[in-house]
């Protein structure tokens, strides 16, 4: 019984960062239609972004993260700005196939920069963040995950609901022709997106850090496991995204714990073959149904 809520609560705190990561893709899909295939990349930068502040600058850590989010706030507006906008009207595979190539961009430098090395960052967390009760022991850093995905994930919500950047975000997501018309500027909201997940994977991106230390050929590949939870939950369904990270977060932990390791970083994809088999557009996303 002890493991199994062991592996209960270790596979909760890896769901909710990979809602997190999510959470970053639905939004840019939501409101351009565009899959970003560098992610991942962006998810490693802000890992190493914290890094190099924490490890080298020794920089108090809380300002480490504030610095981090905005440096990545700011990261994700040049993208938006210097290379998606130019392709604003063009076929949608030409942006699709830019991100493919920002990736391997910054992949490149951040392999030139840093190398295949592994980093682990300062020892930080308070020792008493940690839960032990009986035979289960949760480290500090998994009570970290939980608590910051939590925040965030409450905090976008809030966001989404009750700012005007969230309900125009959520207009032009819906139709963007009719939100053009009511005079919202889509062409901000689109930055306002891609600054946005900057942010959200800059988040994921250190809390990864912190449970398992900073690669970079790990931490963007860990963005490829945002298409099995954004698949299973629905492309443009933001609380599919972390039903469906949750869901994702705790079959590899428990196929993990009970059956293999191995099997269990490859379950994700099993289930993306199947749910795209059985259920294209997922428990959460919108059917589109056309009139010929």
């Amino acid at each position: 019984m002890e493991f199994f809520v062991q592996l209960l609560v270790n596979g909760l705190s890896i769901g909710f960062l990979y809602a997190l990561s999510a959470l970053g893709f639905v939004m840019i899909f939501k409101s351009s239609s565009v899959l970003n295939f560098a992610h991942g990349e962006l998810l490693a930068i802000g890992a190493f972004f914290f890094l190099i502040l924490a490890a080298s600058a020794k920089v108090p850590i809380v300002l480490c993260f504030a610095l981090t989010l905005l440096g990545c706030f700011a990261l994700g507006f040049i993208i938006e700005r210097l290379f998606l906008r130019p392709l604003i009207g063009e076929a949608l595979i030409q942006v699709i196939m830019l991100t493919v190539g920002l990736a391997a961009m910054f992949k490149g430098l951040m392999l030139f920069i840093f190398g295949g090395n592994f980093f682990k960052y300062p020892s930080f967390l308070p020792a008493a963040l940690s839960v032990t009760w009986g035979m289960i022991n949760v480290p500090s850093a998994y009570v970290a995950s939980f608590i910051i995905g939590l925040f965030f994930l409450g905090l976008f919500g809030f966001f989404f609901k009750y700012s005007s950047q969230g309900i125009y975000m959520r207009a032009v997501a819906d139709h963007q022709t009719a939100a053009l018309s009511l005079g919202v500027h889509v062409r901000r909201v689109f930055a306002l997106s891609w600054a946005i997940a900057a942010v959200v994977c800059a988040v994921s991106g250190i809390v990864l850090g912190i449970m398992h230390g900073v690669n970079v050929h790990e931490l963007s590949s860990i963005g490829l496991k945002v298409f099995p939870v954004v698949i299973l939950g629905g492309l443009d369904s933001i609380g599919g995204a972390i039903v469906g990270g949750i869901i994702i977060g705790l079959l590899e932990t428990f196929t993990g714990g009970y059956i293999s390791g191995s099997l269990g970083e490859v379950i994700p994809y099993i289930i993306l073959v199947f749910i795209l088999l059985i259920k294209p557009y997922g428990l959460f996303g919108s059917v589109e149904i056309e009139r010929v």
